[in-house]
């Protein structure tokens, strides 16, 4: 599987969900387990990849700012939520976090946010395809920090200089 079919899958399940994150798990599940195991396999190792390149403090300070905090858990739930999002998002995130001021067309922190289940999907059609669990991906282990430069999530003064736009548009 390449990028251009990780991406397709992607976008396929959130327009049909209609971008209810729950749903659109469900949806790629069921699309997953039309592909061979191999291709799971593959499915999960870009996601896994965009999952880990997500891991930065200007990202977690985004979540922090979309969601009026962000926790650990929370965060990990945002990064899947940000793939689940496509490609031109997740990749303008991860360019400059404040972009998302600009590339969300909205965002109500009570059902945006949080796509945990899209982090299990492939894990989920893998077992039903092979009644195995998912081996291991051979990719290298997400980093112990974030990267990037540490940002104080308290210090709204702070969250408002860095990200001026996400700041004025979500947190006014």
């Amino acid at each position: 599987m390449d990028e251009t079919e990780f991406w397709a899958l992607i976008d396929g399940s959130r327009e049909t969900a209609d971008g209810d994150a729950e749903e659109q798990a469900d949806v790629l599940v069921e699309r997953l387990l039309r592909l061979d195991p191999d291709s799971v396999v593959d499915f999960a190792r870009h996601f896994e990849s965009r999952y880990n390149r997500a891991y930065t403090w200007d990202l977690w300070a985004a979540a922090a700012i979309l969601l009026d905090g962000a926790s650990d858990d929370a965060f990990d739930y945002f990064r899947c939520w940000l793939i689940g999002q496509g490609r031109e998002l997740f990749e303008g995130a991860l360019h400059d976090a404040d972009d998302l001021a600009g590339l969300l067309d909205d965002f109500d922190e009570e059902t945006d946010g949080d796509a945990e289940d899209l982090g299990y999907a492939a894990d989920e059609a893998y077992e039903q395809l092979t009644g195995s669990v998912m081996p291991d991906l051979g990719l290298p282990p997400q980093p112990s920090e974030p990267l990037g430069t540490v940002i104080d999530f308290e210090d709204e003064g702070a969250l408002a200089e860095r990200f001026p736009r996400l700041w004025d548009r979500f947190r006014p």
